[in-house]
């Protein structure tokens, strides 16, 4: 269905959806750059100006619990269109907030819908991309997802510097918005499921023969509360019947707590401890920005291409999943050398 699309349009999917990864991650960490500002007006302490980076990433962990399910009994597209345009208007509550409690509750809130557009976002990648393939797509999805919050900062430190520190969140709504007027006049479906839903229903009203059905529909004619308790818990269920799957989730929460500890951190480390400027506060997380593009370079240029001979080499095409852990087997070690 979806992967007969053309290279061209499924390329532009794919960079549409890294631009809503990009959105998001810019502000899960963009209170960093405006920390002064904010302890500031608002008389916050280092552990609540903290808060607000941390307690977006609290959303996060929420969010993808309802949406990555409910985009499949409903659709990629349906959930984006609901998601994007909330996270848009906490962004102008983040915008208009008058004391650092509301700032904090629409933080939550935002990470809660932003986390939509990292869930369903590589969902969409994945539907639209075969296996060979899929790897390069989803590196490009995977950097924008990690630079945003490295390149957060950055912004958030020349709006410190030029205006008040409200423009920063009146950015990050502008930025949704686009995002809600590009999902809306340009985004299908790519849920093979629900297209197939789209086209029975399509069948039935040119030919009013109601013997078509999608198999989607067949577990639709359960009702609302007991399709609900399959879909919410059917993750928690994976989870703990896939050994790997509670590796992978525990490691890379090792991973996002390390990053963004660093996000909190450096603000603290470098004006305090190195008496840096504000001004050039920013220009301490360009090491993470660059060092983000790098490993996904190595990976587009090293790993994949072995991935992809693997396949060639392989009868059926299938390799076992674990050979995807290869740049995690090299990459962890160094990890941990570079905190040293």
């Amino acid at each position: 269905l979806v992967q007969n699309w053309s290279r061209a349009r499924r390329w532009y999917l794919t960079v549409l959806s890294a631009f809503l990864s990009l959105n998001v991650g810019l502000a899960s960490s963009a209170p960093a750059g405006i920390a002064t500002q904010l302890k500031t007006n608002f008389k916050l302490s280092e552990v609540v100006a903290a808060m607000t980076i941390s307690v977006f990433v609290v959303g996060y962990c929420v969010g993808p619990l309802f949406w990555g399910p409910l985009s499949e009994q409903y659709g990629r597209r349906p959930i984006f269109l609901v998601t994007i345009p909330i996270y848009a208007c906490f962004q102008v509550g983040c915008a208009l907030s008058k004391n650092a409690t509301s700032l904090i509750v629409f933080r939550l809130l935002s990470g809660m819908f932003a986390a939509a557009a990292l869930i369903n976002s590589g969902a969409l990648t994945s539907d639209i991309w075969d296996a060979k393939t899929r790897g390069k797509a989803l590196a490009v999805f995977n950097v924008a997802a990690f630079v945003g919050p490295a390149l957060a900062p950055l912004v958030g430190g020349y709006v410190e510097l030029q205006m008040p520190w409200a423009w920063l969140f009146w950015i990050l709504a502008i930025s949704a918005v686009v995002c809600s007027l590009l999902i809306y006049f340009t985004l299908p479906e790519t849920y093979a499921p629900i297209i197939l839903l789209h086209k029975a229903n399509h069948l039935r009203f040119k030919t009013g023969d109601h013997r078509y059905h999608s198999p989607l529909e067949l577990i639709q004619k359960q009702k609302l509360h007991e399709r609900l308790a399959v879909t919410l818990t059917r993750p928690f269920k994976i989870f703990i019947c896939e050994p790997m799957l509670v590796a992978l989730t525990i490691y890379m929460s090792f991973i996002y707590g390390c990053m963004y500890l660093l996000y909190e951190a450096y603000p603290v480390v470098f004006t305090e401890g190195y008496h840096f400027q504000p001004e050039s506060l920013g220009l301490t997380y360009i090491p993470l920005l660059v060092g983000n593009v790098l490993g996904v370079m190595g990976y587009l240029l090293i790993f994949n291409p072995q991935y992809e001979a693997a396949m060639d080499r392989h009868k059926t095409g299938m390799l076992p999943p674990e050979i995807r852990l290869d740049p995690a087997i090299f990459g962890a070690p160094l990890f941990a050398i570079t905190f040293f």
